[in-house]
């Protein structure tokens, strides 16, 4: 099985792994398994560490937060994670009491054949909100499966991306290294995506050596400008969190040069996830730039990424710039933007403040078609720049949303 890797434009390549099947960093292994969850194909996963681990996590900070994010919040808060288990197709979401003690159980399962403390263990739960997780399939699952201890454990990262997906149209990997240690990431997400502090589900391992509180602010910095400036439809999931865990087996590495590559894997993870959003045809990147500092950018950015009049003519290929402008102009609250200062580019060619030329219209229109389209907005105010990322709305996205429980 080979991985083909998605990397980000102008990644470095210093920081890109080789060729072959990927696979996990030194002392982690994983598990998948058909638990029931889904007719057919593997639905549970579990990567673990074979030592101690540092950890930090993001969750989301939706009012509705399943168990599986409550229970993990908890067990995040020692920074001492050293396994993470997913089950994909059910959320585990509104289900009350039970759901709680569902999301439990399973901790103590897997506890059980992983051979970690409770405490250690994260939880994700993905899939559709309101439905009681199928509990005696799943403990004839835990019970047949798989032996104490991680000798069974023989998966790799897309197996475990694989086993994680839901409306996914395909498992999103990466990797990256410092110094002598590998970073690998898995994640899902295709719709329900606009976080607020984390999105979707991603986790992270690596065997570099580093302390909780280093581990913790490259995390939170990589998060802020890569999972953060992600939406695919201004929804915000139950259920989105973002861990990395640390076990230090290859040895201690330069902090800085940790966090720098852990961004450039998580802005890889992003790109895939904007890809792949639900019945999305091509990538749309918004970049602002002369804002007055990085959070006005960013959230007029993701005014204009999340408009579903630019998402469609992005996706007619239709070089339709008032619409982009309508977008900017909603922020009410931004009063120091000033319309004869602003500058809008679709690709690297200028529409707005001067409308171009009747024949530039030809090239706006190819610019619209690529597979990848890129708007550019100068707001003339100071030095805040912000990128963030999205799709095009398409009938697909209607289509999935509307059949997604029958």
């Amino acid at each position: 099985m080979t991985h083909v890797h998605a990397f980000p434009e102008g990644a470095s390549p210093g920081s890109l792994p080789g060729a072959g099947p990927l696979t996990w960093p030194t002392g982690f292994r994983a598990y998948t398994g058909h638990g029931g969850l889904r007719a057919h194909g593997d639905d549970i996963s579990i990567v673990a560490s074979d030592r101690p681990a540092v950890s930090a996590a993001v969750f989301t900070q939706s009012l509705f937060a399943g168990p599986a994010v409550v229970l993990s919040r908890t067990h995040a808060a020692g920074q001492r994670l050293r396994a993470v288990t997913t089950l994909a197709q059910n959320a585990n979401v509104a289900t009350g009491r039970q759901g709680h003690e569902n999301a439990a159980e399973v901790v103590r399962r897997v506890a059980a054949i992983a051979q970690v403390p409770d405490d250690e263990i994260l939880i994700g739960s993905t899939g559709v909100i309101g439905r009681p997780l199928p509990m005696d399939t799943i403990r004839a699952h835990f019970d047949t499966a798989a032996e104490p201890g991680l000798a069974a454990f023989t998966a790799a990262p897309l197996d475990v991306a694989r086993a994680m997906m839901t409306t996914d149209t395909r498992p999103k990997t990466a990797e990256r290294t410092v110094g002598q240690a590998r970073i690998v990431g898995v994640a899902k997400g295709v719709g329900m995506l606009e976080p607020n502090m984390a999105t979707m589900l991603a986790y992270l391992v690596t065997d570099a050596e580093l302390t909780p509180a280093d581990l913790d602010t490259a995390l939170r910095t990589a998060v802020d400008r890569t999972f953060n400036c992600l939406s695919v439809d201004t929804d915000t999931s139950t259920s989105d969190t973002v861990a990395v865990i640390a076990n230090g087996a290859a040895g201690p590495v330069d902090p800085a040069a940790f966090a720098a590559a852990l961004a450039d894997l998580c802005l890889d993870l992003t790109l895939q996830l904007a890809r792949d959003g639900e019945g999305a045809t091509k990538l749309l990147r918004v970049t602002v730039t002369g804002g007055r500092d990085h959070a006005q950018a960013k959230r007029i950015a993701k005014s204009v990424v999340n408009s579903p009049l630019v998402k469609t003519a992005v996706h007619g290929a239709d070089p339709n710039w008032g619409r982009v402008v309508m977008a900017i102009g909603k922020n009410t609250d931004d009063t120091d933007i000033v319309p004869g200062n602003v500058t809008v580019r679709f690709g690297d060619v200028e529409v707005y403040p001067e409308e171009p030329e009747p024949g530039t219209l030809d090239t706006l229109a190819a610019i619209m078609r690529r597979p990848q389209v890129d708007i550019g907005i100068t707001l003339g105010i100071a030095e805040g720049e912000a990128a963030v990322y999205g799709c095009d709305l398409s009938a697909g996205y209607v289509r999935v949303n509307a059949d997604y429980t029958s």
